[in-house]
């Protein structure tokens, strides 16, 4: 890249990063998926896909193929623009908030971070808002489906969304209270020093807000046991009931998307991210520099896929609330939670100091 000046450098380097994040996401999507027909299927006694290619690992590409293949059904009574349009915004979303996770430690090549495509000082002020704009894309496609089922679907999740946002968006005070920061990058430094002792979680005695924090996820993400808003036995489909095609693939995806991003989040925010468990036990040049570049990669996907994995156990054996139980969990005990946790969070703190 010696004949490239600097600027086009740095352009060429970042439209590489954005192509790469994003390919390996929709693979981590398509996978979830997969990981989580069988993680079900083992839970029910049962084999889960086994028949397209070897252990069913190529099912994915199958149920894409049979996705874009389907005929793509546009109702008479529907608001065709908004109906087009919902679904890509609920997609776009769910990615856009990929960008700003820190995937492993600071690694540049021609001065480009090559593990984090941005790294903004409010890092997680950019998740939070992105994640919450999501809810326009659910409830602009309820709405514009002209069907009674898709409506009360979005209804749901509209309220649904924006009685949990307050408490996710609390619990998370404790954490930015104590890095003193909303970059992720900096959150995750503050839990380096000790290893798995440094972590929020542990160290940081914010296990409050990690339970606060995976209950309001749960509930953001509409899956078990907060999926009121596609509940099946009720809403035919809930919000989607009336899509189609590549159209519902883009919802599948995008709620497959939002559960990665927060199995990220949360590994950023309340154990470790990409650092060690074992703190600086190792040296930091252990293995040479492409095994110190690849071991905090490691790292932070197998938190990711602790988390994942987490939330197909609670779906695989928690039942559904009732619409009312959902509402009063998130108003009534996860808030004041939230709150308190603050108020304590910020005495330990004061007194400390």
């Amino acid at each position: 890249m010696s004949h490239l000046s600097p600027f086009q450098t740095f352009l060429l380097l970042s439209i590489l990063k954005v192509v790469v994040v994003l390919v390996l996401t929709l693979m981590a999507v398509a996978y979830t998926v997969l990981l989580e027909r069988k993680f079900l299927g083992r839970i029910q006694n049962r084999w889960g896909p086994s028949r397209v290619g070897p252990f069913g690992l190529m099912q994915p590409m199958a149920d894409g193929i049979k996705l874009f293949l389907k005929e793509d059904l546009l109702p008479f009574a529907a608001e065709r623009p908004l109906f087009i349009v919902a679904p890509i915004i609920a997609l776009a979303c769910s990615l856009i908030s990929i960008s700003v996770v820190p995937f492993g430690q600071v690694t540049q090549v021609a001065g480009v971070d090559i593990f984090q495509i941005a790294d903004l000082n409010i890092g997680l002020l950019v998740i939070l808002g992105i994640t919450s704009i999501g809810v326009y894309g659910i409830a602009l496609s309820g709405w514009s489906s002209n069907n009674k089922f898709s409506l009360l679907g979005s209804l749901r999740a509209t309220s649904q969304m924006i009685s949990y946002e307050l408490a996710l968006g609390l619990s998370l005070v404790g954490v930015v209270l104590r890095a003193q920061s909303l970059s992720l990058r900096d959150i995750v430094n503050s839990q380096s020093a000790h290893g798995i002792l440094s972590w929020n979680v542990f160290g940081g005695f914010q296990f409050v807000a990690f339970f606060i924090y995976l209950m309001a996820a749960y509930a953001e993400t509409n899956r078990a046991p907060f999926d009121l808003p596609e509940a099946e036995s009720e809403l035919v489909a809930g919000y989607h009931t009336e899509y189609s095609s590549m159209k519902f693939a883009m919802f599948f995806m995008a709620e497959y998307a939002n559960m990665i991003t927060v199995a990220c989040v949360a590994s950023l925010l309340f154990l470790g991210g990409a650092s060690s468990p074992l703190g600086h036990l190792l040296p930091d040049n252990f293995g040479g520099p492409i095994l110190t570049a690849i071991f905090p990669i490691l790292w932070f996907v197998a938190k990711v896929l602790f988390f994942l994995l987490l939330y197909i156990w609670v779906r695989g054996t928690l039942p559904r609330f009732r619409y009312d139980q959902l509402m009063s969990f998130g108003w009534k005990f996860l808030l004041p939670l939230a709150m308190a946790n603050i108020v304590v969070t910020s005495l330990v703190m004061a007194l400390r100091s």
